[in-house]
């Protein structure tokens, strides 16, 4: 094992309900194995290039503190959607950050995210083989949309897809309420991927049958045969429920959100900056076509931020993570990303792995055809073997004043 003097961590990207709990294995690894400060950027990258740092042996002063963080939602430290230039255009901001790692004895630096945080950990482990430099670099997987690549699944996704399941389920009991024909159309984040939408499916058991159509961004929308298949169902059901994911497009490649508002702002990585009105959109559809009662929901931030419905298997694999990453870089790795890797089902067990993290960055991970119905408005029961045992058990918070208590800067 290396001897690394401090290291420095950061969150980028989208929270989820468990990507505090990553930070805590973090800073609790790397406490344990010598280091003697935990620093963490405050807004990731971008935060850092200002120079805006917080030392954690500071804010995390006792047990309680962690277990706290481990129940808190959203970013701790905040969050950007920050790009690294190419070095080879714009050396400078690199230079920057080296100067400050050497200003803090950082040893290791550790950025906990998704696709695009994964682009940054690439880029600084790059630069810095280019000028000799000792420093490890590893990213910790963070994603609702469970849509990195060589990894089972992402830390925040089966909480999210706890909190979708769940709340889906409620959805379907309120809708069957009144004897009259009506469809909820439930609008799922996800952009280019439908594991969050696919998740809707787990609402189903002996006393649900889940959602009657999933439309997920891998199949494109057809109106006509969808039409067809709710006007079949309603003579079969008085009430349905729909998921959708929010990236649907249709054949032509447009979003069916910017059928309502137009195309919206997109990101430093080029994605949209946000997506909203899928379900209204087909909620109008149906409507004007079947002449039914229409409901449009929209489930929003709070796929990522219902921590009172955590997943405990969600938590634990997130804290592991953070902890094998710190693991990795004591041992001299640089240059990677954590993984989970699945031992087995039944009994559920995983273990952590490294991959290269260029071979993360900027790639997304789709739901694989054959779990997708052969009509493509559903998901098959493959989906559902794969992502049941991620909502299990429930790290329940510490109610105070009858709601829960969080860790704030």
């Amino acid at each position: 094992m290396e001897t690394i003097k401090n290291v420095l961590v950061g969150q980028s990207g989208g929270p989820t309900a468990v990507i505090n709990a990553s930070l805590a294995g973090v800073y609790e690894t790397a406490r344990a194995m010598g280091a003697e400060h935990v620093y963490g950027m405050r807004y990731g990258i971008q935060g850092l290039l200002q120079e805006q740092i917080v030392d954690l042996n500071e804010c995390l002063s006792d047990k309680m503190d962690i277990e706290l963080l481990k129940r808190t939602p959203a970013s701790y430290l905040g969050s950007c959607r920050f790009r690294l230039p190419n070095p080879d255009v714009d050396e400078e901001p690199y230079k920057q950050l080296f100067h400050l790692f050497e200003k803090y004895e950082i040893g290791a630096v550790f950025y906990i995210g998704g696709n695009d945080s994964m682009d940054t950990i690439a880029r600084l482990a790059a630069y810095g083989a280019k000028v000799k430099s000792s420093i490890r670099f590893i990213g910790v997987p963070k994603t609702i949309d469970n849509d990195l690549m060589f990894t089972d699944h992402t830390p925040g996704y089966g909480s999210a897809a706890k909190y979708i399941a769940a709340t889906i389920k409620g959805i379907i009991c309120d809708s069957s309420v009144y004897n009259l024909n009506s469809v909820t159309v439930v609008e799922i984040m996800g952009r280019h991927t439908g594991w969050l939408a696919g998740a809707a499916s787990l609402a189903a058991g002996a006393d649900c049958n889940g959602p009657d159509m999933i439309l997920l961004p891998e199949r494109a929308f057809d109106e006509k045969a969808f039409l067809a298949k709710v006007s079949q169902l309603e003579k079969e059901r008085h009430t349905l429920v729909i998921a959708v994911s929010e990236g649907v497009k249709n054949k032509d490649g447009e979003f069916l959100c910017d059928l309502v508002s137009g195309p919206g702002a997109v990101d430093a990585f080029g994605h949209k900056a946000a997506l909203s009105g899928t379900a209204r959109y087909l909620a109008d559809l149906i409507k004007a076509h079947l002449g039914c009662k229409t409901r449009a929901v929209e489930l929003s931030v709070l796929q990522r931020c219902a921590s009172p419905l955590a997943s405990r298997t969600d938590v634990t694999e997130a804290y592991q993570v953070g902890g094998a990453a710190v693991e990795a870089a004591f041992r001299g790795e640089t240059g990677k990303m954590c993984t989970i890797y699945r031992v087995s089902d039944i009994p559920y067990r995983t273990e952590t792995g490294l991959t290269d993290v260029s071979r993360v960055a900027n790639k997304e991970k789709c739901v694989p055809d054959e779990w997708i119905s052969e009509d493509g408005m559903h998901v098959t029961p493959e989906f559902a073997r794969y992502a049941r045992p991620l909502i299990q058990a429930e790290l329940h918070p510490f109610y105070v004043d009858g709601v829960p208590r969080h860790l704030h800067l």
